[in-house]
């Protein structure tokens, strides 16, 4: 897992860095300030939770665990839905795409607990 989960930090961290630029420089003056800073919020929870898979990857090289392996898992799951809900309901203004977003913050919430039942598991 550990050659995954560094493509995934290194694909989503180059997205990151990508979009907050796009939005910074190519969105400003195309999307209201309210859309502006939900996008800004996808690509922060993105680029966090990109240095957290990045976490993940480093810690199963020392630790074997299935909770540490469903912690990158769902921190992958949760950028894309969290962060690319957000991207295209600021993109496209269909309202209904927020639904998503909820479930990407679950996906967050899961690899969190994830991580920190692993810990608690550690002797």
């Amino acid at each position: 897992m550990l050659r995954v989960f560094l493509m995934l930090a290194a694909f989503f961290g180059f997205t990151g860095v990508a979009l907050g630029a796009f939005a910074a420089h190519g969105l400003k003056s195309r999307l209201s300030e309210q859309y502006l800073a939900v996008f800004h919020t996808g690509v922060t929870y993105q680029l966090v939770h990109t240095l957290a898979l990045l976490g993940v990857a480093l810690l199963a090289t020392q630790l074997q665990s299935r909770l540490v392996t469903w912690a990158g898992v769902c921190f992958a799951v949760g950028i894309v839905l969290f962060s690319g809900s957000l991207y295209l309901l600021t993109m496209s203004g269909i309202a209904k795409l927020g639904m998503i977003t909820p479930i990407g913050g679950v996906a967050f919430l899961a690899g969190w607990l994830c991580l920190g039942l692993a810990a608690w598991r550690l002797s």
